[in-house]
């Protein structure tokens, strides 16, 4: 239990000095925007190689990624089922769904895997699985439907290989399947500024808050409300019959997945749909209620299968 308010205290801390950032104006009208871009195309690309470089891709193949990639699709596809039957766009899908399923596996789920499952790694499944497969994906489709002329095919083909998150992915994937030690005066400076990433993101959010007003409002109310549910009950449900009902995880390892599928939205989903411009409420908000949300349910799933 410590480790889960250890954890959503570091994050809430960081947002209200956002906010109060905001308030105050000490960044300037353009101080969100600069933060978001300085996340999107430098910060996070850096701590994403930085941190598969070294990961060990044995866990590709364990049960934990499988139970996580399970958990994650079902529930990313309940909401994009809803969502194209209610006639929402594309953008507000892709964002959608990523705040149903992606998990805070960075920020949170690191303090939150030491202090309540003691071991930090355990986030790395997770981590790997978001990074390689799901963030290329739904960037992907937000880059090819960006508003303008439609673009070659050749260009639409190598959207991936031009999105910086997608390059520092598979960069640090290859160089920890490769074996190669990136040398230090090379690998220091992307730690350094990879550092930046967790604080900008939640700087950025909460900059994002002033003058929001209360979440789940307006048009967009029942896609924040869905996605909110999906996130903080549907996914760790989803996790324990997975979990427990085809791989038969039992005891500590049936816990590690329901805790990580239990997460809250990731804040860094924000930072996607500013870049791109769509549905800004709706990861904003979203996010918002599914941290608030996973406090308690992550206090009981503790409790009951600890």
């Amino acid at each position: 239990m410590q480790g889960v308010l250890t954890g959503f205290a570091v994050i809430a801390v960081v947002i209200g000095i956002g906010y109060v950032l905001g308030r105050r104006g000490h960044l300037g009208d353009d101080g969100r925007t600069v933060l978001t871009r300085l996340a999107f195309n430098v910060a996070t690309p850096a701590l994403l190689f930085t941190t598969l470089a070294g990961a060990d891709l044995s866990v590709v193949f364990s049960e934990r990624l499988l139970v996580t990639a399970a958990a994650t699709a079902a529930t990313a596809a309940v909401f994009l089922t809803i969502g194209v039957l209610r006639g929402w766009g594309a953008g507000q899908l892709t964002i959608g769904a990523l705040c149903s399923s992606y998990v805070n596996a960075g920020n949170l789920g690191i303090p939150i895997a030491v202090y309540v499952l003691g071991d930090a790694s355990l986030v790395a499944p997770v981590l790997l699985f978001q990074q390689i497969v799901v963030t290329p994906l739904a960037l992907t489709v937000l880059d090819l439907n960006r508003p303008g002329e439609p673009r070659p095919l050749r260009q639409r083909l190598t959207t991936p290989l031009r999105n910086p998150m997608a390059v520092a992915s598979l960069s640090g994937v290859t160089v920890a399947a490769t074996g190669w030690t990136v040398p230090a005066p090379a690998f220091e400076p992307l730690t350094l500024i990879g550092n930046m990433s967790v604080p900008a993101v939640l700087l950025a959010f909460g900059i994002s808050l002033r003058g929001s007003g209360i979440p789940a409002r307006g048009d967009n109310r029942p896609a924040i409300i869905l996605s909110a549910t999906l996130k903080t009950t549907v996914q760790p449900l989803i996790a324990v019959a997975v979990g427990a009902g085809v791989f038969h995880l039992r005891g500590a390892e049936l816990l590690d997945v329901v805790v990580i599928s239990a997460l809250p939205a990731a804040q860094n989903l924000f930072t996607y749909a500013s870049q791109y411009r769509v549905a800004e409420q709706l990861a904003r908000e979203s996010i918002l209620l599914s941290t608030v949300a996973s406090v308690p349910v992550l206090i009981t799933i503790a409790a009951v299968l600890g």
